[in-house]
């Protein structure tokens, strides 16, 4: 691509301005998740408990295995609130809170590599942010709705219906900024782009407490674990969905990415069908991956599924462990993991400058260390004031990794293959995202107790730290030595 094309660069520094423009897309997107997951669990525990279903198979799994619930109330979980045995409802939410990310896997490479294909007047990216994200926001803010209303098999379709949506444009949003941008400015701009994805998230948080002080101010009634999903929910999702719209629009106006079309016009004016052979030859060869990097891709690639395994169970289980284990309401676990966000969102410039220091791999190893001391700090203290500690170095070094592994993955695959391999990405974290709510579904009934989560999640991270000790490329290389290099193949 040419300098002048480059959208977040300006006199060879990252243009910020640019970059949080392009944020917007991934800002949309998060702001999405941040309320998916918290909320959507509160759902489907009341749908799958009221499940005349769910109850009857728990109680045959109970009278076939009666060594479960011995096990179980073992391990401290009270086993005559499922009637004398162990409830299903904990693995089935860890089975179809998977969805979103089965469906990522079959479809985000898909839609990344059509990115890298697509020809419009708008450019490669933006056609699937404009035409995707509206689509979501509607059946995103209709789902509490159909909760309410309807059955649990009719707000199961809404749901798969949402998170298929999601999974035909979040590869295409978050592959905008590194098409823009040069390799050695990724790790900042993807910091930037993680800071806007943290307001999103931040956004997505108190949403709900946002909500609850109106609705309780305006009609006197308050909103508590008992009656939220029936008052409170429905706005929130509201709220959400129409971020994403402005997410969108922001992204439609503002993010000048290079029309597409322009790629065609030129390769048709080529003047010699030889040099556009040769040109083709040598582009089909840089594209292949060395023995090494592609060891290196693989061990990254396996790192970031034990990775996600750990942070996707906190993700999907925190407003749970917090209602159960500290007695928290959605509202209140939600401006819990605010706090996490709010320090992610802080640390994301630092992580970009230490990743471009320190050097990629280091920061995010820095980064799963402390993720894993402070989880483990809190299993053996169970300390109320401990968890206020993880949560705020939890979100320092939840940053570091973040801001750094995309960018990592992304120069082992080189600027023409940014699609592709921001679909790779998606496929090692959306199958860790598949695998660990079933696993941890599995952990949590039989541990008795939603505390495992702070066990199960820095297991997890000593298993990727190992992974990603193998790998040896993915860092930037300076613009001074490729502006060498090409001055010497010109030659």
């Amino acid at each position: 691509m040419d300098k002048k094309e480059l959208f977040c660069e300006k006199n060879g520094k990252l243009h910020v301005g640019h970059t949080i423009l392009t944020g917007f897309a991934f800002l949309a997107s998060s702001i999405a998740w941040a309320i998916y997951d918290p909320y959507i669990t509160k759902i489907l525990n009341r749908l799958l408990s009221e499940s005349a279903w769910i109850t009857n198979l728990s109680a045959k799994l109970n009278e076939a295995f009666p060594v479960l619930a011995k096990f179980a109330e073992s391990q401290g979980q009270d086993v005559n609130v499922a009637g004398g045995g162990i409830t299903l409802v904990p693995l089935f939410i860890g089975v179809i809170m998977t969805f979103d990310n089965i469906f990522g896997v079959i479809f985000q490479p898909t839609f990344g590599k059509l990115s890298d294909r697509c020809r419009s007047k708008i450019g490669k990216r933006r056609p699937f942010i404009v035409y995707g994200a509206p689509v979501s926001a509607l059946l995103f803010a209709l789902i509490p709705w159909v909760a309410i209303k309807s059955t649990l098999p009719v707000t199961m379709l809404f749901i798969i219906l949402f998170v298929f949506s999601m999974s035909l444009w979040r590869a295409p949003a978050v592959a905008l900024m590194p098409a823009l941008t040069p390799p050695e400015l990724r790790s900042e701009g993807n910091a930037i782009i993680n800071l806007m994805g943290g307001v999103g998230s931040v956004i997505g948080m108190v949403a709900g407490a946002i909500v609850v002080a109106i609705y309780t101010a305006i009609t006197g009634v308050a909103v508590d674990a008992n009656n939220e999903q029936f008052t409170s929910f429905p706005y929130v999702f509201l709220i959400g969905a129409i971020v994403m719209v402005i997410g969108m629009v922001v992204v439609r106006l503002f993010v000048h990415e290079p029309s597409s079309k322009l790629e065609v016009i030129a390769e048709n004016n080529r003047a010699a069908e030889e040099k556009a052979a040769k040109k083709a030859e040598k582009a089909a060869k840089k594209d292949k991956l060395s023995k090494g990097e592609r060891k290196s891709l693989v061990f990254m690639l396996a790192g970031l599924f034990f990775l996600f395994c750990g942070t996707n169970a906190i993700t999907t289980f925190f407003a749970l462990f917090a209602a159960e284990v500290l007695g928290k309401s959605t509202s209140e676990a939600t401006i819990m993991t605010t706090l996490f966000a709010i320090c992610s969102a802080i640390a994301a410039i630092p992580a970009g400058k230490m990743g471009k220091k320190l050097g990629r791999k280091k920061t995010i190893l820095i980064g799963l260390v402390v993720f894993m001391f402070v989880f483990l700090l809190y299993v053996l203290t169970r300390s109320m004031a401990v968890i206020w500690i993880a949560l705020i170095f939890g979100g320092f070094a939840n940053m570091l990794i973040t801001v750094n592994t995309l960018p990592l993955v992304l120069e082992i695959g080189g600027i023409e293959k940014v699609g592709t391999f921001t679909g790779y990405y998606y496929t090692a974290t959306f199958s860790a995202q598949i695998a660990s709510p079933i696993v941890y579904g599995i952990v949590r009934m039989l541990s008795g107790s939603y505390l495992s989560l702070f066990v199960y999640s820095p297991v997890m991270f000593i298993l990727s730290i190992a992974c990603i000790l193998f790998v040896k490329h993915g860092e930037a290389i300076p613009q001074e030595i490729i502006n060498k290099v090409e001055e010497e193949n010109a030659d």
